[in-house]
């Protein structure tokens, strides 16, 4: 990774090295997914296998959806990976169980005047669980048990199969685990599509999630804004990424190992390392373990790819580090830092924090029970990851007593008025009238 020490590097020279890898244009990603999702939306099935057929080459697949039940053929698993799977599921479970409300909100703004908010479970959630370069069943699981414990009614999973028309069993378990309706045999712009507008044989969702390549979130954003498909996204998500502030406290072998457990995921991934006060020879020994570490891994040829446009930033001290890192707005932030926890409270922009030598990144990928599911591309400034919250919605109420219309009624006739609005202040001031002409 090339090294840029800002005490003697440019304003510019920094905020460059900070820049994300360049992607195709938003017209040219678009210019290549519209006719993909038009031709889903008129068409339907024939149009989603076509594209399936064409672009996962399963040529054999003469329908585009395994429907629940799911025969146990399909999600036979070796009893290792079972069990390393129901740990995970627990683990999820159990931190968005936690994050259910408790009770309904509930106000009296004035006397006799109560407003309230709840909250109620998206109907029908489309997942989009990615393919590509590796099988991602740990996306199913963060994004399909968070939607199990929200109580949505209809859970249908959108992946890329296999050539052979099939998907991995440990994606068709899990999609058993939490009651989904139907597994869409697709991936890209086309299993958006078809989520999004529904089909013959698969149901239109209320709201699609899940990260994927720029043209799945191009498409992802393309069908947010057509009042047809009248569906809501997560977040914008794009390649993964990973930001370490590291001091002399931190190990070499972890530091590396953590960057280079982001930079596996594809060519497309940036790892960014700030180094706070270290040596020439101590930025040497992470670099030494970059390659060797590197050495062994399987998916070298992703990493070097994924390293030449990532960047170490050697900072004088904690304060800098933490504006570097608020200004780039990780997906993933490792504090490898002494007295880590104290930092926190300084971190204004991340996806996902892990905190001190303990926890690296992957923890939170799989098992620890946060999240993987994480804005991008510097999204973290105005965006959440996936919680419950984002299988939900909320409903306000106002309930009024005759007193209540009494006391907030004058306010709002006038204001209709300022307005301009009469059939407003009208709807308060029948009321009033009664109330005064029948002594109430």
């Amino acid at each position: 990774m090339r090294c840029i020490k800002t005490a003697t590097a440019s304003p510019e020279t920094v905020r460059d090295a900070l820049q994300r890898p360049s992607q195709k244009s938003i017209e040219t990603v678009m210019g290549i997914v519209t006719p993909i999702i038009k031709a889903v939306r008129d068409e339907g099935d024939e149009a989603l296998l076509r594209y399936t057929h064409e672009f996962e080459k399963a040529t054999s697949l003469d329908s585009p959806v395994l429907k629940a039940p799911f025969p146990p053929c399909s999600m036979e698993l070796a009893s290792e990976t079972a069990q390393a799977i129901d740990i995970t599921f627990e683990n999820i479970r159990k931190f968005h169980a936690a994050q259910q409300e408790s009770h309904p909100l509930r106000v009296e703004t004035m006397p006799g005047v109560i407003c309230s908010r709840f909250s109620r479970p998206i109907e029908r959630v489309g997942l989009y669980v990615p393919g590509g370069t590796a099988v991602l069943p740990s996306t199913a699981l963060m994004l399909g048990v968070p939607a199990m414990v929200a109580g949505c009614k209809t859970i249908i999973i959108a992946t890329p199969p296999r050539a052979d028309g099939s998907i991995t069993p440990e994606i068709v378990y899990i999609a058993h685990k939490i009651g989904a309706q139907a597994i869409v045999l697709a991936g890209g712009a086309q299993a958006v599509a078809a989520l999004a507008y529904g089909t013959q044989s698969i149901c239109k969702v209320d709201k699609i999630l899940g990260p994927g390549n720029q043209f799945v979130t191009a498409a992802k954003v393309f069908v947010s804004n057509d009042t047809n498909a009248a569906v809501s996204i997560d977040m914008p998500a794009g390649p993964s990424e990973l930001l370490v502030i590291a001091d002399r406290k931190s190990n070499p072998a972890f530091v590396a190992s953590d960057l280079l457990s982001q930079a596996e995921h594809g060519v497309d991934s940036q790892v960014i390392l700030i180094a706070v006060d270290l040596s020439d020879a101590e930025l040497t020994a992470i670099e030494d373990q970059l390659s060797v570490q590197a050495k062994t891994l399987p998916r070298a040829k992703f990493i070097h790819g994924s390293l030449e446009h990532s960047v170490t930033l050697s900072v004088r001290d904690i304060e800098e580090a933490v504006t570097l890192s608020n200004q780039y707005a990780p997906e993933h932030l490792i504090l490898q830092i002494e007295n880590a926890e104290q930092v926190v409270p300084l971190i204004m922009n991340a996806g996902s924090i892990f905190i001190g030598e303990w926890a690296p990144e992957s923890v939170g990928d799989y098992s620890a029970g946060v999240n993987h599911s994480l804005p991008t591309y510097g999204y973290a400034k105005q965006y959440s990851g996936v919680s419950l919250s984002s299988f939900t919605k909320h409903i306000t109420s106002c309930q009024l007593t005759a007193q209540g219309l009494r006391n907030v009624g004058p306010s709002v006739m006038q204001l209709a008025k300022t307005e301009g609005l009469d059939g407003h202040r009208r709807a308060v001031e029948l009321r009033i009238d009664y109330l005064n002409e029948n002594g109430l």
